[in-house]
């Protein structure tokens, strides 16, 4: 057994409500890693319009999603085109509506606020509502509370709660996480993977490391 096939868009016997990610996007400005999936019992499949806001391609920015990540409903990406320029006395977007109001205006001003590729590592959980702002990097095994508002990087296997979202504790002992950081198991080949699901499941670290 080498579980579902990455390449399954309904892989909960076929259900709408649930989709491995990487089946539905199309931007190339959007990279999910097998196996993440994101649930909704209404629209799952249009993750890539409804989740992902502000996504411009004239921007560039993009939103990168590791391996084995689990999206609850409603979770939403706020990338770099949702900023304003802050360092003149208006945020006001004169030069979008044109009628002369865009001239003089400078393309190279919208990316004075910008904040870069937004990256979600491998194994992270975001719960229900959560929103991740512009430019934030969310490490390996952590997890995201239900309605969090992410505005900063999050490090491996932190729990993040609240708006603004904060940490409230490490999942493990930071030793652990360094060595579960080092097993990286998420790379590991898919039937490394069946074989082991005991031990990733369970909390035996010596175990998952005796992985064969």
């Amino acid at each position: 057994m080498q579980g579902p096939d990455p390449r399954t868009r309904h892989p909960l016997r076929g259900e709408p409500h649930t989709v491995f990610l990487n089946t539905v996007i199309t931007r190339p400005t959007i990279q999910v890693g097998d196996y993440t999936y994101y649930h909704d019992e209404d629209h799952a499949a249009e993750f890539e319009t409804r989740n992902v806001l502000y996504h411009f391609d004239f921007i560039g920015d993009r939103l990168v999603i590791g391996r084995f990540c689990a999206l609850a409903t409603g979770v939403r990406f706020i990338m770099n085109g949702a900023s304003h320029p802050m360092h003149g006395f208006s945020t006001y977007p004169f030069a979008i509506f044109g009628e002369g109001w865009d001239e003089g205006f400078d393309m190279a001003e919208l990316g004075r606020g910008h904040r870069g590729d937004t990256l979600v590592g491998n194994d992270v959980w975001l719960g229900r509502e959560a929103v991740i702002l512009p430019g934030v990097t969310i490490c390996d095994g952590a997890v995201i509370g239900a309605g969090a508002v992410v505005a900063s990087d999050v490090p491996p296997y932190a729990v993040v709660v609240g708006n603004p979202g904060r940490i409230v504790r490490l999942r493990f002992a930071e030793e652990v996480i360094e060595r579960l950081l080092a097993l990286a198991w998420w790379d590991w080949p898919a039937e490394k993977i069946a074989r082991n699901l005991a031990a990733i499941r369970g909390a035996d670290l010596d175990k998952l490391e005796q992985a064969v």
